[in-house]
């Protein structure tokens, strides 16, 4: 009987590799079927055994909204300093639910696959990126409603391409931006489950530290008012969540609005800096989600 190693006596060192060891990122795209496979049930079970199913996407949206625009727009007036209140604050609904859905998702994933970590090597990092993708199918029949009422009010005549890249740059800052905080989180979230009530606070705090219910004038005149620096105005604005609340208003509301607020200074600038801000979080949450992955399955 030959001996196996025999077969492999003329094979380079540098040709093996580490079993279980993971390509990062990459391997996501190495392992596209599986993929397919994690966002495809994730995107079917969601609403199963759901007597509404699919018209829940539409409900929740559409219950924030109400409660947002009667308590603030009717009660606290709002809605007269912003002309057009309700696809503004829709507009910024929209993003929030996005950022929330894909980050929370992406933080609890790891241990929402404890069986599949514990017992079978594949790359962690697609579930988190699935659950990502996931959100953003979610994300659609809402955007999808904000464009019909849109329309109804004269959206497509004032449409530009501009306006097109704006919706698509700010979907990109939010995605990758969620994904990197998702990847931080969900590889701390293993060992101290801690780390989802963080996410909880911090959720919380996003939709009211982004200009979805007020405006970004309002943050502005009360700094000037209590004489704070102009750089907090700056740090607020390079807020990614903040720049993709503003693209889709920008997108959304300023074509079907005829009196506007004045745009956020920078806005085309800040679009890069904080695209180059997520992915900049995105290769921090990666380095973070290598160096911890190798004591999952010991920790769930």
């Amino acid at each position: 009987m030959s001996d196996t190693r025999d077969l492999f006596a003329h094979v380079p060192r540098a040709q093996f590799d580490v079993p279980g060891r993971s390509g990062g990122l990459l391997d996501v795209f190495r392992w596209h079927y599986l993929l397919r496979l994690l966002v495809r049930t994730g995107v079917t079970t969601r609403y199963r055994n759901s007597v509404l199913g699919w018209t829940w996407s539409y409900v929740r949206p559409a219950a924030q909204f109400l409660v947002f625009w009667v308590v603030l727009g009717l009660f606290l007036s709002l809605e007269r300093g912003i002309p057009n209140y309700a696809i503004y604050l829709f507009s910024g609904i929209v993003v929030i639910n996005l950022f929330s859905e894909a980050y929370k998702n992406a933080t609890t994933s790891i241990v929402g696959n404890a069986p599949l970590v514990r017992k079978v090597y594949l790359p962690r990092q697609l579930f988190a990126v699935s659950a990502v993708i996931v959100a953003f199918v979610h994300f659609l029949p809402q955007v999808g409603l904000l464009l019909v009422v849109c329309l109804f009010l004269g959206w497509i005549v004032n449409i530009s391409v501009v306006s097109v890249l704006a919706i698509l740059a700010g979907v990109a800052i939010v995605l990758v931006f969620a994904l990197g905080l998702g990847l931080l989180f969900g590889s701390v979230n293993v060992r101290y489950r801690d780390a989802e009530n963080i996410v909880e606070l911090l959720l919380l705090l996003a939709t009211w530290a982004s200009p979805v219910l007020y405006s970004w004038t309002m943050v502005r005149d009360a700094l000037q008012t209590l004489g704070w620096p102009d750089w907090i105005l700056e740090l607020y604005l390079l807020n990614p969540i903040t720049q993709a609340v503003e693209l889709f208003h920008f997108a959304f509301w300023n074509p079907v609005t005829t009196t506007t607020l004045p745009l956020p200074p920078d806005l085309a600038i800040n679009t890069l800096w904080t695209f180059l801000i997520s992915v900049t979080v995105l290769i921090i949450g990666q380095s973070v989600f290598r160096r911890l992955e190798g004591r999952f399955a010991q920790d769930l």
